[in-house]
């Protein structure tokens, strides 16, 4: 096996492996189950929803802030080629699954690197005023229009119009204001991750985040639903519509994701721990393509999309993340990168 890399590289690896878990958990709960709001694995899982995604791409923005410290215009270069790939990929993916998240992604690194030269004050200036600025669209536009609730269908997406306001307002993970997540990972990378004090210090902050959002949401939105219901959106910390207290949890949780896993790095290599999982934390890529493709695929064989309880569902998630890190771990004795990622670098270097 291709062992894999010391220090910082080998925490990250285990954050996104945790993120996978936590989205693949997610996804199969939405196909699978409606869950019941008073069961308490529905609202462990249900807590997952939106954090682990946001995670994925807050790491996303530090691979990407890594890079651009080495060689900014190599940098620049290479995500323009990755952006384009990424985009043909995802909206291929779109065909079989709605909420796809690698189109954004493709859009989320195109700006995420023109921003690159710019100092952590003016990205977190940035991650205010996307957020500002989708509020003001909230207020303004239609958040609605195009969707079908009852099936979770969106129309016009293929249009233009309807593709703009679906990437940018009101898709399932909007660059307003998701680049928000982008840029608050290449203000982490910018960080010495490497030092103690500083995962701590992750943490703490991320918990910290993570309670301010959720208490202000608690008080904020009875108040705002007394003025009017529709307005109670404004203080919620859900992931659809994305409201400034959601940014400000999402980036809590991943904070504390990436802070534990690099300070546990070293302590999970000793214990094999990392050897296990790094190899699927590497793979990510491909991993999601599979748990669309293959493992909705194999529960739309059996019969099991829709009407099963959330410990189905949740099982059905954990045994196909077992089987993928196996595979994981199998594949990587021959390859150092998963099928697509070796794609990706081929095409786009």
């Amino acid at each position: 096996m291709i062992p894999p890399a010391k220090g910082r590289l080998d925490g990250l690896d285990l954050a996104r492996y945790f993120a996978f878990v936590g989205m693949v958990i997610v996804n199969f709960r939405v196909v699978m189950s409606d869950g019941d709001g008073s069961c308490l694995l529905s609202q462990l899982t249900g807590a997952l929803e939106g954090r682990a995604a946001a995670t994925f791409v807050v790491i996303a923005g530090i691979g990407l802030g890594l890079a651009g410290a080495k060689n900014i215009d190599q940098t620049i270069s290479v995500t323009t080629k990755r952006a384009v790939f990424l985009l043909v990929l995802g909206l291929v993916n779109t065909l079989v699954f709605d909420a796809d998240i690698i189109h954004y992604y493709a859009f989320y690194f195109f700006f995420g690197m023109l921003l690159l030269p710019y100092s952590n004050r003016l990205l977190v200036v940035g991650i205010l005023l996307l957020n500002i600025l989708f509020v003001i669209l909230i207020l303004t536009l239609n958040y609605d229009l195009n969707w079908n609730w009852e099936d979770y269908s969106y129309a016009d997406f293929w249009t233009l119009s309807g593709f703009v306001r679906n990437l940018f307002f009101n898709g399932w993970h909007p660059v307003i204001p998701w680049l928000g997540f982008l840029l608050f990972g290449v203000v982490l990378s910018r960080l010495p991750l490497s030092k103690r004090p500083v995962q701590r210090n992750l943490i703490f902050a991320g918990v910290l985040a993570i309670a301010v959002a959720e208490g202000l949401s608690a008080m904020i939105s009875p108040v705002l639903a007394s003025i009017d219901v529709e307005l109670a959106v404004l203080g919620s910390t859900q992931p659809v519509p994305p409201m400034p207290l959601y940014t400000l949890a999402g980036i809590g949780a991943a904070s504390v994701i990436v802070g534990f896993c690099l300070m546990m790095a070293e302590w999970a290599s000793k214990h094999g721990i990392v050897q296990v999982v790094v190899p699927a934390g590497r793979q990510t890529l491909s991993l999601y393509i599979a748990h669309i493709l293959v493992g909705m695929g194999i529960l739309e064989a059996l019969g099991m999309l829709g009407g099963q309880s959330i410990t189905v569902a949740v099982t059905a998630a954990v045994l196909f993340c077992v089987v993928a890190t196996i595979y994981s771990l199998l594949w990587a004795r021959w390859f150092r990168r998963g099928p697509l990622e070796t794609l990706m670098r081929t095409l786009a270097g």
